[in-house]
């Protein structure tokens, strides 16, 4: 969308945090200028190199993630150093009601997403005889009902458009099952299921789902801990990922990308 808008943003208390809400008339709106990217899981590991990506290649962005300073930190990092704009949007994802406000509110003020990256996520390493149910339920929470309801609201978007790109960020647990964390696991196998299915409803339309599947991943959740960085792959080399199938033709449709550590 054409971001030379008049444009309020107010900010108000939502659910124990802060959202965005939005009044604008725009001015010679043309998709084929501006693009506009939502992430969620903005502020961190993956989700944050690949906001800095988008941001770099030309991207406004919807960046969500639960910390409203976070958010702002990034939000004047990328506007700043690029020239984009950027709406922060804070969101705890465990919240089903949460998401549904965020994704009506972003739908109804943006109206059209042109990439929408599924990488918020969490991991709890725990066996699946040994965890209990509320581990399960909020890595299903998390993991694949964001992602699934993401995908099903804005793809109705992006197939009336019949155009657009939405990446699942998934896990190489789910290709290989990791004994450790069961319902990570599990949550994983579903995205995947998930991604192959969209993927073929959507492709008709000229809409691209394309699942990126991560090996072991230096984030800060590896802070503290001694580890041989040489053996993990970087966020950065996700968000490189994630680039060059924006960049690719409009034919060409990368359905999976895999992305492990050397050795």
């Amino acid at each position: 969308m054409n971001f030379d808008v008049y444009l309020k943003t107010i900010l108000m208390p939502c659910f124990g945090g802060l959202a965005f809400f939005s009044m604008f008339t725009t001015k010679n709106m043309n998709t084929q200028l501006n693009k506009l990217a939502l992430v969620t899981g903005a502020t961190k590991g993956m989700g944050l190199a690949i906001s800095r990506m988008l941001a770099a290649e030309g991207f406004h962005l919807v960046l969500s993630a639960r910390s409203y300073l976070d958010l702002d930190v990034l939000k004047n990092e990328l506007e700043n150093r690029h020239g984009v704009r950027v709406y922060p949007y804070v969101c705890d994802f465990l919240e089903y009601s949460e998401l549904v406000r965020m994704v009506d509110e972003v739908m109804a003020i943006f109206k059209n997403l042109d990439v929408l990256v599924n990488n918020v996520g969490i991991y709890r390493q725990v066996s699946l005889l040994d965890e209990s149910d509320s581990d399960f339920y909020d890595q299903w929470q998390v993991n694949f009902k964001t992602a699934y309801y993401l995908c099903k609201q804005i793809g109705k978007s992006m197939r009336a458009r019949k155009s657009g790109h939405i990446f699942n960020i998934s896990s190489i647990a789910s290709r290989e099952p990791v004994v450790a964390a069961g319902s990570y696991t599990i949550t994983k196998f579903a995205v995947a299921g998930l991604t192959a299915v969209l993927r073929l409803e959507l492709a008709p339309y000229g809409v691209k789902v394309t699942e990126v599947i991560p090996g072991s991943t230096l984030t800060a959740s590896w802070d503290g801990e001694q580890v041989e960085k040489d053996t993990f792959i970087l966020p950065e080399d996700v968000a490189s990922a994630v680039r060059a199938c924006l960049l690719m033709s409009k034919g060409a449709h990368v359905n999976e990308i895999i992305i492990k550590p050397a050795g």
